[in-house]
């Protein structure tokens, strides 16, 4: 029972869930600027969550054949067989459609269209153009910068250029996150044969991409402050982790252990998503 319980909970990419979760948080905290309710905290992120994880779901029902081909997606519950289809389908619609009626009841409209445009990216648009171009990093970007959006949204009710904003620095910080996943996982990439941008356009090509991500994230993330969203100790903070980062990749660039630098890149990424989630988070309270 506990091992058929595990099988589900990773076919909803729990991961992916918490990490997503964790930018929606830093939403809700910059709009709610210190007054939390949290009653819809509580509504946003359950709804939310439960969205991602049903996206999850389907993307691992429509992935299932590529995932035959990976070394480190072979062992998962529909591949495996040990999560029958039907059940699969059953799972992920009941985690779709609870996650939507939480975000229709108790929060608003925009929240519940930020979680339309994540899960049909993310599961249609993104699932047709992974198998077939590069660019679909830059597609799996838009779902990934969704969360965010919703928690901003969810307080309050208005599209405006600090929900752009975070809209951005999350689209920008995801692709050299990603991009240094392409090169570590380059081997299982071409036994899918899946056109990631390593193995199209080559390493040296997506090294130098990731680069100029990390460089536009550290111009654009601390425009929160120059439009007044935030305050200066924020822009210091997200402005000194994209330098850290750069700095990181730059230094080691001409590598031949491309795989270890990219793989120093993906962790510096994940720090560097958790101090700006945090920064955001508490910037109400500091100068």
């Amino acid at each position: 029972m506990i091992e058929t319980l595990k099988l589900y909970y990773i076919l909803a990419k729990p991961g992916i869930i918490y990490g997503n979760s964790l930018s929606m948080f830093a939403g809700f905290f910059l709009a709610s600027r210190g007054d939390i309710h949290l009653g819809l905290l509580l509504a946003v992120a359950a709804g939310t969550a439960l969205v991602i994880g049903s996206g999850c779901v389907f993307n691992n029902y429509l992935d299932r054949e590529i995932d035959k081909k990976m070394e480190r997606t072979k062992k998962r519950g529909l591949v495996s067989g040990k999560i029958p289809v039907p059940y699969a389908l059953a799972y992920g619609t009941a985690l779709g459609a609870f996650g939507f009626l939480i975000l229709a009841l108790y929060t608003n409209a925009l929240a519940v269209a930020a979680g339309v445009v994540g899960i049909v990216f993310y599961v249609i648009i993104y699932g047709v153009a992974k198998r077939r171009t590069h660019w679909a990093t830059v597609i799996g970007s838009i779902p990934g910068a969704t969360p965010p959006v919703a928690g901003y949204v969810a307080v309050t009710g208005t599209f405006d250029e600090a929900a752009l904003l975070l809209f951005l620095i999350l689209v920008i910080w995801q692709m050299p996150h990603f991009y240094a996943i392409s090169i570590f996982r380059l081997k299982d990439y071409k036994a899918a044969g899946l056109p990631v941008l390593a193995a199209v356009r080559g390493i040296e090509t997506t090294k130098m991409r990731i680069l100029a991500y990390v460089a536009a994230f550290t111009l654009i993330a601390p425009l929160l402050t120059v439009f007044d969203y935030t305050g200066y100790v924020y822009a210091v903070v997200v402005a000194s982790l994209g330098i850290a980062w750069f700095w990181k990749g730059f230094k080691d660039f001409q590598t031949a252990d491309s795989t270890a630098w990219a793989r120093k890149m993906f962790g510096f990424s994940l720090i560097v998503l958790l101090g700006w989630a945090f920064i955001t988070s508490v910037d109400v309270w500091l100068p």
